[in-house]
């Protein structure tokens, strides 16, 4: 059970990945079953007023596909996560939030990832140094190169610092996405930082023998074309055969 009722996990919720929504959302209650676990849906936030970016959808290059793209951006967007994550805080109200983008799995019990918690830092991550490569991923989408990539793939919110009070659901529908994904709202010493296992992204991360805490698939989901053979997709499959739908 989980420690404290100020705790709260939210996921990224993309239609063309409810799939792997599932999958994340059924590797964290295999541990815990009383903790909070919300869907980040992009329809929901738009209906109440939330989320208001304006958002156009162009044929991918490869001629088959969508590509959204975020007008104030003018960049791709390759979920319907990729800005609103960034409402967390304010939809989690209070506590201690934590954030992953659905293309995870959980392997370890999240209680342990709230209990890396520090009360003085705004947001706690882990802190990605790798070489960002430009190109597709996904099915089609576009792989764009900013600061700090992949660093809000998973983050852990405290609701309750001050700092975070900078990031009101204005800055989140004008600001350009490069500019949030760095957390442009914090100064440095407000960002903490995770330990590596806790967001070990597939193919492009490295642990030294450790085991992964928590698996993001973020070049694509194994049941994605050509994506099927990647580590620990055997794991994914496995997990996906369990749901109840």
């Amino acid at each position: 059970m989980t420690d404290s009722p100020h705790q709260s996990i939210w996921l990224g919720y993309d239609q063309r990945e409810a799939a792997a929504f599932e999958v994340a959302r059924r590797s964290i209650r295999r541990f815990d079953r009383h903790i909070p676990v919300n869907g980040i849906y992009l329809a929901a936030l738009r209906g109440n007023g939330m989320y208001y970016r304006p958002t156009k959808v162009t044929l991918g290059v490869d001629g088959n596909t969508n590509q959204m793209i975020d007008v104030i951006s003018d960049a791709p967007m390759s979920t319907e996560f990729s800005i609103s994550r960034f409402l967390v805080p304010t939809l989690a109200k209070s506590g201690w939030a934590l954030y992953a983008d659905c293309d995870v799995i959980f392997r370890r019990n999240p209680n342990e990832l709230f209990a890396l918690a520090q009360p003085d830092k705004a947001l706690m991550c882990v802190q990605h140094d790798y070489p960002q490569t430009t190109g597709r991923k996904m099915d089609g989408q576009s792989q764009t190169i900013y600061p700090r990539k992949n660093w809000s793939s998973v983050m852990l919110f405290n609701c309750d610092h001050p700092a975070n009070k900078r990031l009101t659901v204005g800055m989140v529908n004008k600001l350009p996405g490069r500019d949030l994904h760095r957390f442009c709202w914090l100064d440095d010493d407000e960002i903490g930082a995770l330990p590596p296992e806790w967001n070990y992204c597939v193919g492009h991360s490295w642990l030294n023998g450790q085991s992964p805490a928590i698996v993001h698939f973020t070049d694509g989901v194994p049941d994605m074309p050509g994506y099927e053979g990647q580590e620990f997709a055997e794991e994914w499959r496995l997990l996906n055969a369990s749901v109840v739908r």
